[in-house]
């Protein structure tokens, strides 16, 4: 059973009602800081909004508290897709810290989860340091990039020039796009598969959020008639002493082939009147590093990205594949969700796994959020334990368990939610 979280004295919890969404929804903003956001944002919000994965804390007839939970499918080693809840919206009024809100929300989210069937929540985190108690952990990371474009070149792959770019209104070829979009979700770990209306997050264009850059540009790529690639970006103009020094924002970049996405990121180097370009959110083993001729002055920057949780640890280890044979039996502490605590015998290999009770000796000693940390194979079992989390029980069993979790591609989720 879970545990008995005591409920916020005079604070009702309950599933969201429709016709409480703007109430529910100013509170979440306000807690945000209280920047309105445009009225095209706000209705795609209002539109994916999943309300009956919803919660809403009430104080009487004030909203307090708010929390959502997505139905994604999240690509796992191995290329499948496997159910998640993507928790989301997540606020508690100023007023109402400290009182035990958000812990009855997770409380109550986390069984509703369970109770849904999906393996794994996932999350990305404005605090991160807020839901290492709830059981999650950073699972993958994502890379951003300043990149002195007057002093940086690209040595590019064969093929490169025979990929034929052209300008596209970013609307008129949404779906082109998105196609590409699909068919990369299941090569990368931490990709989400689209559900309707999310294809326009990308378009979203506030003129209010530019920051004196220009409205929202598309690139697309082709070969043999075919899209095999776009780049959607803004450019925000300057002039100093010297000349032009305006500065290209990539908003996203996608290809089918090195080739086009080569010929794509040379594009975006080379536009006239620009001397920067800005790349924020991508993957950290992405191509392009190894074709600049000067890493330094393309100012890398890791941050943490999407946060992690095993909700059942037995149906989230066997949903993925692990690219070395593994047999090992964790001992896995669960506070927030002790149905997961215990131990649990890992067999698998890169056609498929098993994960089962067992009264065994344990080979290694972890939490539920180490096993989240390196679910998606971009955070090594080895890497947790020289930090001291996870503790070997067996010799040997560590390097088994920390070659088997690994990706042959860096985990990366694309967009937030």
């Amino acid at each position: 059973m879970a545990p008995d979280f005591a409920k916020p004295s005079g604070i009702e919890l309950r599933t969201l009602n429709p016709n409480e969404w703007d109430i529910w929804y100013d509170n979440l903003i306000r807690a945000f800081g209280g920047v309105p956001e445009s009225t095209q944002e706000r209705a795609l919000w209002r539109d994916i909004t999943q309300y009956d994965r919803s919660l809403a804390a009430w104080d009487g007839d004030l909203c307090v508290g708010s929390a959502g939970a997505f139905r994604f499918r999240l690509t796992v080693p191995g290329g499948a897709g496997v159910p998640v809840a993507g928790v989301t919206m997540v606020g508690v009024s100023g007023t109402h810290r400290r009182r035990g809100v958000l812990t009855s929300m997770m409380r109550r989210q986390l069984d509703d989860v369970r109770s849904w069937g999906e393996p794994l929540a996932v999350l990305t985190a404005s605090e991160p340091a807020i839901y290492g108690r709830f059981g999650y952990a950073v699972g993958t990371f994502s890379l951003s990039a300043e990149i002195d474009t007057t002093r940086v070149r690209l040595s590019v792959p064969p093929g490169t020039d025979d990929v034929r770019l052209r300008y596209a209104p970013p609307a008129e070829v949404l779906d082109a796009c998105e196609a590409v979009y699909a068919r990369l979700v299941p090569g990368r770990p931490g990709m989400l598969a689209r559900q309707p209306h999310w294809e326009r997050l990308g378009l979203l264009d506030p003129e209010s959020e530019r920051d004196g850059a220009s409205p929202l540009q598309c690139v697309v790529a082709e070969r043999d008639g075919e899209v095999t690639g776009y780049a959607r970006y803004r450019i925000r103009t300057g002039w100093g002493p010297a000349g032009h020094n305006g500065t290209v924002l990539l908003s996203e970049l996608a290809g089918l082939d090195p080739a086009a996405e080569a010929a794509l990121w040379r594009f975006l180097f080379d536009l006239d009147l620009t001397t920067t370009l800005v790349a924020r959110s991508r993957p950290v083993d992405e191509g392009w590093q190894h074709q600049v001729t000067d890493i330094r002055r393309c100012q890398l920057r890791v941050r943490d990205s999407l946060h992690v949780r095993l909700v059942d640890v037995g149906s989230a280890l066997e949903a993925r594949t692990y690219q070395a044979p593994v047999d090992v039996v964790f001992e896995v502490g669960d506070d927030f969700c002790p149905w997961n605590a215990g131990r649990w015998r890992l067999s698998g290999d890169a056609k498929g796994a098993t994960c089962v009770r067992t009264t065994d000796p344990a080979d290694l000693a972890l939490t539920v959020r180490e096993l989240g940390a390196a679910y998606l194979g971009g955070v090594g079992l080895a890497s947790l334990a020289a930090a001291g989390r996870v503790r070997e029980l067996r010799q040997g069993a560590l390097a088994e368990a920390s070659v088997a979790f690994g990706s042959t591609v860096a985990p990366w989720l694309p967009h937030g939610f």
